[in-house]
């Protein structure tokens, strides 16, 4: 403590700053785990379908919003514990950035499009068709 101070002296005088920047990339994080869990749910949701006399398969595009879903899930879980060690790092002023989940979410992002393209150009497609929402 400081001389005529209440409060205890900081080692970090940008700590407020820190938070609120760390609070602004675990909503960017939260977003982007709607965003994914919603996608899957929209592949799924969303198929070229035939005239209704020659009805088809749910085919395999449930697996691909499936796993766009678990993604997204599993991206709003790391989020929240992302946040809560980043939150105790800045208090105990050692927070050092965590190159390796933005190495692993890229390279799962990178995956489940490659995966969406691979999709999009196996689906047959028929223009006399056309799209609708179940």
């Amino acid at each position: 403590m400081t001389e005529g101070s209440l409060l205890p002296e900081r080692r970090n005088p940008n700590r407020v700053r820190d938070h609120l920047a760390n609070e602004r990339t675990y909503l960017a994080w939260m977003r982007s785990g709607i965003s994914l869990l919603g996608f899957g749910v929209l592949i799924v949701r969303i198929r070229l379908l035939k005239p209704p006399l020659a009805p088809q398969g749910p085919g395999n595009g449930w697996k691909l919003g499936l796993a766009f879903s678990l993604v997204g899930l599993v991206m709003v879980g790391l989020s929240s514990v992302h946040y809560f060690n980043v939150r105790n790092d800045i208090e105990a002023d050692t927070y050092n950035p965590p190159d390796i989940w933005v190495f692993f979410s890229s390279l799962v992002l990178v995956g489940l499009g490659f995966f969406v393209v691979l999709y999009v150009f196996n689906v047959p497609f028929d223009f006399t068709n056309s799209i609708l929402v179940d």
